[in-house]
């Protein structure tokens, strides 16, 4: 270190300076190209180009400075050098500006820059240079000293007012370089003040370059830049007496440069040319002059544009049925617009200097009083700073209350102010309540809908003691083919008659409700025991059955299925519901009419049902199902002349009856796609047997769904094609309840059958109530006697007498006439007795598979009558 010392000892200061600046420069612009490297937008990276340029051109006046420090001239090349690296860094210090200035705002920073300039100057005129202007030799001389330094502080203000305003300048690249600008400024002062001395400039003027210079080079380094790349982003704020400093800047300096000429004035120390000072001086007093002037238009301008947009704001608000007023923080109203009396039915002049709380619903008013008093206190509310939302009941002249919405702002004009604009929301609250209303409530009858009653019967629940609930599900039976006679308008018409009864039945505090289709819910909340719980449930049902109910001219007679059940310790509203729906379907299976109590077995039969339903569905992907044929034989010569297919289920190894699974099958729709099964596997069967010579029919039994299938005739004509089945080889049996049902649809799909050759046959004849009558409208080849009448042959005297009315009616209408069920030797000598031409039932053979049926065609009749 002390040699270090002694080397630099007999160095001058102004080459130490030469050499920091150097040194100092070369890494702002090393720096500032690798900044370049990571990315920039365009416009930041065109500034970065110029600021690195200018360093590197600076620093290269700089370095050659000291080697043409003995030529005679004042300035030298190597400060015009400096110059242009001074300009090329105020160039890049301009493009760091995000949003330069155009028009008027330009006008206005050349102005503030000619302000600061020529405040500086005089400030350092008669600080500075006036006392070395005294000592110089020669006046031109000492002007040609003192320019270079000059058109530098003309340069840092020129772009001054563009880069200090926080709100205009995104980068702090801007303000480092606007710091190089000033630093440079200050040492070259320094340097053209030791010129004109002669003496070693001080260090403060040597290293204020360099430092800057580092500053700058440290700024692309800082990671602050990288939020300057785009110019619109947000900008960190500064406090409000920052900014009024900022912008009060040139005022500020202008006022210090009078305060110190007035003083060195009055001192009579005012040294130099005092003509340029003055002349200086006022340019600056008449610029500043001019500024205000502007300044003041500007103020006037946008005080009547604030006056414009105000009754722009007022008259499009008060377009809208919104009324616009001004009041304090206390209520007092100070102007309101015409557009009261359209809406509330007020005069202005009625509501001016009263508080708006003589017209505030009493229960609203505390909120309110709360929100502006918080606004007062200039604590932003939750909408925002100077915000206030405010809804609130209103009342108009004509005394009714009016919802309103409101928004409460402060005003421009004063902090005393408030503009208010308020909405009536009348239409919109009816609106809202009426949608309230649509959303829990059925359109058809009036009553609560579910939705409505699922949340009452949860919230009756969830009361202390409330295992006192009682649920009753009600469904009008039958009701399905009033929409199909008499179309669905009347249908609702009747659902709403069938309400109005419901209502006038169960008692004022209890819940009735629609619950979808023709089904009505009733929940009596309070504590009821469970006989009275079952006398309304009868009472309901004598309700709907008592009367017809008259719809489209015609009296309509309904019956009703209801289910009740009970709540219970732990029980959730929708099992409680479950269960009430789980008894009126037992009470509708059950044929109607008629009151069930929910019990749990009822439930575990929906269970096992619902079970069951999948395993059918399963049992029908794994071909799980088989057919077995009960032959029908001549009874006169115990031919066998068809077969019946029969569906049995084998679930695994367990034998599923019949009769256990068809219902359900029915009632999901898997009948269809099973029947369709036993179709094609039937007549493939039969074909076959045929093709060996054996003359053989099949018969099937349809269901209504299969029949009302979509393409049902379409799936019959292609098994038939398929298999190579003769179509009058094939007999479908239909039970009289399908023909009653649907009996224009079922009649057409039948009649549509026989146009084919199929034939058709009547299924247990005899149990119906409309027989002769469809046999008259639909082409039937075939009726067969139910069981029942055969189990009473030899017997029962009726059954033997209907029986043998049966068999008379078949001969006389040319039909042919089978006998199921024959059992009994007696049964079948009987039958022959009567001339029943065929016969069918375990007497003549049980239900076997295909196989079986080769021995069984072979088998006389006689062999039945030796042993059987």
């Amino acid at each position: 270190m002390g040699l270090v010392a002694a080397l630099l000892s007999g160095v001058s200061p102004g080459i130490v300076g030469a050499v920091a600046g150097v040194v100092a420069a070369a890494i702002a612009a090393v720096s500032l190209f690798a900044g370049l490297l990571r990315g920039a937008d365009r416009r930041r990276a065109t500034a970065v180009r110029w600021l690195a340029g200018g360093s590197v051109t600076w620093l290269v006046g700089v370095g050659v400075r000291p080697l043409v420090g003995g030529t005679p001239f004042a300035v030298t090349f190597a400060d015009l050098v400096v110059l242009v690296g001074t300009a090329m860094l105020t160039v890049g210090t301009g493009l760091s500006a995000t949003r330069p200035a155009h028009g008027r705002a330009l006008l206005r920073d050349l102005a503030d820059s000619y302000m600061c300039a020529g405040s500086l100057f005089v400030i350092g005129w008669v600080l500075l240079l006036g006392p070395s202007y005294r000592q110089a030799d020669d006046a031109g001389t000492f002007a040609t000293t003192i320019a270079l330094p000059l058109l530098c502080l003309i340069l840092a203000c020129a772009v001054g007012p563009a880069v200090l305003p926080i709100r205009r300048s995104a980068w702090p690249m801007g303000l480092a370089a606007l710091a190089v600008l000033a630093a440079i400024t200050a040492s070259e002062t320094v340097t053209a003040l030791a010129r004109v001395s002669g003496d070693a400039p001080p260090l403060l003027g040597v290293w204020l370059a360099p430092a800057a210079f580092l500053l700058l080079a440290a700024v692309p380094w800082s990671g602050r830049t990288a939020h300057a790349a785009d110019p619109d982003a947000e900008q960190p704020s500064v406090g409000q007496t920052t900014s009024w400093l900022i912008a009060a800047l040139p005022l500020i300096l202008v006022v210090a440069a009078t305060a110190v000429v007035l003083l060195r004035v009055l001192g009579g120390r005012v040294q130099g040319p005092v003509p340029v000072l003055a002349l200086v001086s006022a340019s600056i007093v008449g610029v500043l002059v001019v500024r205000l002037f502007v300044v003041l238009m500007e103020t006037g301008r946008m005080r009547r544009l604030v006056d414009l947009g105000e009754r722009q704001l007022q008259d499009l608000a008060e377009s809208t049925g919104d009324v616009v007023l001004l009041c304090d923080y206390d209520g007092v109203v100070r102007e309101i617009g015409e557009g009261v009396e359209i809406t509330y039915g007020y005069r202005p002049d009625e509501l001016v200097g009263g508080t708006i709380f003589d017209y505030i619903h009493p229960e609203d008013a505390p909120g309110i009083q709360v929100a502006l008093r918080a606004m007062s206190l200039d604590e932003e509310p939750v909408e925002g700073p100077g915000t206030c939302m405010i809804a609130c009941r209103v009342r108009a002249s004509d005394g009714t209350w009016r919802p309103t919405e409101s928004v409460a702002t402060r005003h421009v004009r004063g902090e005393d102010l408030l503009l208010v604009t308020t909405r009536d929301v009348s239409d919109q609250e009816a609106l809202r309540n009426q949608v309230a209303h649509l959303t829990f409530h059925d359109g058809v009858t009036g009553l609560p809908n579910r939705a409505y009653f699922e949340e009452r019967t949860r919230e009756v629940l969830a009361r202390p003691g409330a295992s006192s609930a009682v649920v009753v599900f009600l469904d009008l039976d039958g009701f399905t083919a009033v929409n199909d006679s008499v179309g669905h308008a009347s249908g609702d018409y009747l659902l709403g008659q069938a309400a109005r009864r419901l209502r006038a039945a169960v008692r004022a505090d209890d819940t009735l409700a629609r619950w979808g289709g023709d089904e009505f819910a009733v929940l009596l909340e309070a504590a009821v025991d469970a006989q009275t719980a079952v006398d309304l449930a009868e009472r309901l049902v004598r309700t709907v059955s008592s009367e017809p109910f008259r719809v489209a001219d015609r009296d309509i007679a309904l019956t009703a299925s209801v289910g009740v059940a009970f709540a219970e310790d732990d029980v959730s509203s929708a099992d409680l519901i479950r269960n009430a729906d789980v008894a009126m379907a037992r009470a509708k299976d059950l044929g109607g009419r008629r009151v069930e109590v929910f019990a749990a077995h009822m439930h575990a039969d929906v269970v096992r049902r619902l079970e069951l339903a999948a395993d059918l569905q399963r049992a029908l992907l794994e071909n799980q199902f088989a057919i077995e044929y009960q032959p029908v034989v001549d009874l006169a010569t115990s031919r066998v002349t068809a077969v019946e297919a029969l569906v049995r289920w084998w679930r695994g190894s367990a034998f599923v009856p019949p009769e256990q699974f068809l219902g359900p099958a029915e009632d999901t729709g898997l009948i269809v796609p099973l029947s369709e099964w036993i179709l094609r596997e039937a007549c493939r069967e039969v074909a076959a047997w045929r093709a060996s010579s054996w003359d053989i029919g099949l018969s099937l039994n349809l269901s209504a769904r299969q029949i009302m299938a979509p393409r049902f005739v379409e799936t019959v004509e292609s098994a038939l094609a398929e298999s190579g089945l003769p179509p009058s080889a094939l007999t479908l049996e239909v039970i009289e309840e399908m023909l009653v049902e649907d009996a224009d649809e079922t009649i057409t799909r039948l009649s549509e059958l026989r146009r084919l050759g199929v034939r058709l046959a009547i299924d247990d004849f005899g149990t119906g109530y409309a027989s002769l009558a469809f046999l008259r409208q639909l082409p039937v080849d075939m009726i067969k006697i139910d069981p029942s009448f055969v189990s009473g042959l030899g017997r029962d005297e009726t059954l033997t007498l209907l029986t043998r009315t049966i068999v008379r009616l078949g001969h006389d209408l040319g039909l042919i006439v089978v006998a199921e069920g024959i059992e009994r030797p007696e049964q079948l000598e009987l039958l022959r007795e009567m001339g029943c031409t065929r016969g069918q039932g375990f007497l003549v053979a049980r239900p076997m598979a295909a196989r079986g049926v080769d021995s069984l065609m072979r088998t006389s009749l006689s062999s039945l009558h030796s042993g059987v």
